[in-house]
């Protein structure tokens, strides 16, 4: 039986290997944290194309008894007048709207039904390098532990060592002008917002929100800034991040401010990065997937969704195209366009929520948003976000469209 080495368990590698199982392989997922974190980051969005890759892998349901629907997207301006609304999936069909789930809660899911069918899933280890013979890939991680395989695959994050060995002359990671801040609070007599999640064009940040029917807020908050150092914002306290929010916001309409005032916990904060334009996806016996080879930034909602539409496709041309070297070219083919598409698409979205001082240039801005939103709430032009469905069954024959 061919062998399969996964690095990384978030999103896109537990996928990948349950997939892979599927077809006759032993896969083995390796991740360089020490244990599984159920409360590990904020939350995302999970899109409707995403959803459907968890269907097919019969998990779609566990997930959703922990989650948020929100297939409405509800933008406001700085005063509190609402400009409009757009769907979080295909137009004119709220039923198949997008969900939003704590991303501890989405690694927990997948990892634990990996587990469930025989995949072992090994805490602690941090690949440092990868060497190839003619036989098979072995994986070298930081504490000498060896790991032998016929494939390895990198679903190892946006700073990926796969991708470095693949590619070491890759693009690197661009940097938005956007740092990302989120946590949770509850605001006392703050109603739900079933089926919604709400966009405030803040005068000095970006803010987002939705409240669940237990009453319990998700909020996140997108502030210009330059580039931060390696490191630095997780040197920066809870405590200092809660008091410069509640300044950029303090003029804001309402909830904002109240929720700031809410808070429960600690405040996570990231530099947004997007990353495209990756020449080459495999080198030999090593590919790599997710956000190692095409990386976007939040404002898509469809990070996690294209690490899944990732990992069934790769687990279907391994499957059905015996070259190696063919089956990863023809993941890179029929992945790389969609990817980097919506890499285009969120930066786009980037360039909205980076704060203008000009009183014009917001002016102008919330004037136009409502004829635009009004237009995108009708018609399908992002339907191909969410319609694009990757059958298990369907057989991958190279180059066809």
């Amino acid at each position: 039986m061919p062998r399969a080495l996964v690095i990384g368990a978030g999103v896109a590698g537990p996928a990948a290997a349950m997939f892979l199982q599927r077809a006759g392989w032993d896969v083995h997922v390796y991740e360089a944290e020490a244990e599984p974190d159920p409360y590990e980051g904020l939350f995302l969005n999970v899109a409707t194309n995403g959803l459907s890759v968890l269907a097919e892998l019969g998990i779609r349901d566990r997930l959703l008894t922990d989650a948020h629907r929100a297939s409405r997207m509800v933008m406001r301006s700085g005063t509190g007048r609402e400009l409009g609304a757009v769907p979080n999936g295909p137009a004119g069909d709220p039923e198949r709207g997008s969900v939003i789930v704590r991303r501890g809660r989405l690694h927990t899911v997948i990892r634990e039904a990996a587990e469930a069918t025989g995949v072992p899933v090994t805490f602690g280890a941090r690949l440092v390098s990868i060497d190839e013979t003619s036989a098979g890939v072995r994986a070298t991680f930081s504490d000498g532990a060896v790991a032998e395989g016929d494939i390895l695959i990198g679903a190892d994050g946006i700073g990926s060592a796969t991708r470095r060995y693949i590619d070491p002359g890759a693009p690197r990671p661009r940097y938005s002008g956007l740092v990302g801040t989120g946590g949770f609070a509850r605001v006392a007599g703050l109603a739900a917002t079933p089926d919604t999640q709400y966009f405030v064009f803040g005068a000095r940040s970006f803010f987002g929100y939705l409240v669940r029917e237990d009453g319990e807020v998700y909020w996140f908050a997108n502030m210009t800034a330059p580039q931060p150092e390696r490191g630095s914002l997780r040197d920066v306290p809870s405590a200092d991040w809660l008091t410069r929010l509640r300044d950029l916001h303090s003029d804001d309409p309402f909830p904002v401010p109240q929720i700031l005032q809410n808070v429960q916990g600690d405040i996570g904060a990231y530099p947004i990065f997007d990353l495209s334009g990756v020449g080459s996806w495999s080198r030999g016996r090593v590919v790599a997937i997710g956000d190692a080879v095409h990386a976007t930034s939040p404002s898509s909602g469809q990070g996690a969704s294209l690490a899944l539409e990732d990992a069934i496709t790769l687990a279907k041309c391994v499957r059905d195209l015996p070259d190696r070297a063919a089956a990863f070219a023809e993941y890179q083919r029929q992945r790389q366009p969609r990817a980097e598409a919506v890499v285009r698409y969120a930066r786009r979205i980037d360039g909205q929520k980076r704060v203008t001082k000009s009183r014009i240039g917001i002016a102008i801005r919330d004037w136009m948003m409502p004829k635009f939103l009004a237009k995108a709430s009708e018609d399908t032009r992002n339907d191909w976000l969410y319609n694009h469905r990757i059958p298990w069954e369907e057989p991958v024959q190279a180059g066809r469209p």
